[in-house]
């Protein structure tokens, strides 16, 4: 019985971590790449049309590995600046993780 209660315990709180987590990069992208890649990563905002950035439902996107989005994300690219000196490692490795969340979304 104690072994059963413990293991529902055990349970909830990896379930609510991993809520807390999948929110915590939610929001940490609504705040900090959205204005250009968009609510919803598909890039069609002014800058995402203007500076030509590719939707990240797009394979070529999702074809990168975590490596390549971490690179990106860390030391910028092209027009996007770096966030290697304002996002913490994880938060930068939670990103990634939500860029290949929206590439499993229907659009």
């Amino acid at each position: 019985m104690k072994n059963t209660i413990a293991l529902s315990v055990l349970l909830m709180l990896a379930l609510v971590a991993g809520a807390v987590a999948q929110n915590t990069a939610k929001g940490l992208f609504a705040s900090k790449c959205a204005l250009c890649h968009g609510p919803d990563a598909s890039a069609q905002t002014a800058m995402g049309k203007t500076l030509k950035i590719r939707d990240f439902h797009s394979a070529d996107v999702q074809k990168q590995t975590d490596a390549d989005l971490k690179t990106v994300v860390t030391k910028g690219k092209g027009k996007m600046p770096a966030f290697g000196g304002k996002l913490t490692g994880e938060e930068i490795d939670q990103l990634v993780g939500y860029i290949r969340e929206i590439g499993k979304q229907q659009k």
